[in-house]
């Protein structure tokens, strides 16, 4: 990212209390968009978001809901995050130096879990696209890389012996809406596909290395295709989807397990691991897809309620008329 651009989306930042985590997401990173008027998205994360959001009322309190800030203020805030929602609050609609702002906060230790077990199935969906991380005092980065390979190794679950670099990216992009009520009416339709094209290079760039590695393990194989991309195939038999699985969250691999049945196997270490059971590809796949399937469905609801307490009527208005416009231009 050129250093001006970055300079830009920090300038957010310095009037903001301080923050441990920053990444901002979304069409904001579309090489060509040229969309002035699209909302930059950016994802806070705080050690105590409950101080955040008191020191934030403080310095920021227009950014707030109004009935929030005089009802119950930073603590009310954190308890429908937490309570109703999947741990995040989102002030929409700011306007920062001409630029429409929305902005998330959520707990380390929360969107850490999420990342690692994919135990809400939410954040980790927003960082297995591409990212501008603008803060990391966590080192964030590197623990999201067990997020990137846990998301390849789901979308190699649900792609055929041959495909492209464009369809496993699809895929991956496409885990997170799996479930997601908003797909069904407030959704373009054709939003991954537009992620997946306009980001094509940092995909690219995410997954190259985890594409490399599973060709060192032999678990694909890659070659040059059409001159930009590459043309993936892969071993479709059970001891390659057994190693899949493995890659998956141990939130994820315990819900299939439950589903499937367990079987204990000794580790070269000597610990005892807990491995699904695995009869076939199909019955894994399948297995997979009803278990991120539920999780998302249920964070999308319970951060669509959250949403509308949080944000105020009016904006919740405002937020999903832009979104069914989006989808209502999508279809026609």
């Amino acid at each position: 990212m050129e250093n001006e651009k970055r300079v830009e989306l920090e300038s957010l930042l310095e009037v903001l209390p301080p923050v441990e985590f920053c990444c901002v997401y979304g069409s904001a990173l579309h090489p060509n968009n040229q969309d002035k008027s699209s909302m930059v998205d950016y994802i806070l994360g705080v050690s105590d978001p409950q101080k955040w959001h008191s020191e934030n009322l403080k310095l920021n309190g227009d950014h707030y809901a109004s009935w929030m800030k005089h009802l119950g203020g930073a603590k009310l805030i954190t308890e429908i995050a937490d309570g109703i929602g999947v741990g995040v609050h989102f002030n929409p609609f700011v306007t920062w130096n001409d630029k429409m702002l929305k902005y998330g906060v959520v707990r380390m230790h929360d969107l850490v879990q999420d990342v690692m077990n994919w135990e809400r199935f939410y954040l980790s969906g927003r960082l297995q696209k591409p990212v501008h991380i603008l803060v990391d005092n966590l080192d964030m980065g590197t623990v999201n890389s067990v997020n990137l390979r846990a998301a390849l190794s789901a979308a190699l679950l649900l792609l055929p012996s041959k495909f492209t670099e464009e369809d496993l990216y699809s895929k991956i992009c496409g885990l997170s809406y799996m479930g997601d009520l908003r797909t069904l009416f407030a959704e373009d339709k054709n939003k991954v596909k537009k992620i997946v094209q306009g980001q094509f290079g940092l995909f690219h760039s995410m997954y190259k290395p985890f594409l490399q590695e599973y060709e060192a393990k032999e678990l694909l194989k890659l070659s040059l295709f059409s001159g930009h991309q590459e043309h993936i195939s892969q071993d479709c038999g059970l001891p390659v989807t057994r190693a899949l699985v493995r890659a998956l969250p141990p939130l994820v691999r315990s819900k299939m397990g439950m589903k499937l049945g367990q079987e204990k196997q000794l580790s070269d270490s000597g610990r005892v691991l807990h491995e699904v059971m695995i009869d076939s590809r199909e019955e894994a796949k399948k297995c997979m897809q009803k278990v991120l399937r539920r999780t998302v469905m249920v964070s999308s609801v319970r951060q669509a309620v959250s949403g509308l307490l949080s944000v105020g009527g009016i904006n919740a208005t405002r937020y999903l008329a832009s979104k069914m416009r989006k989808a209502l231009k999508s279809w026609t």
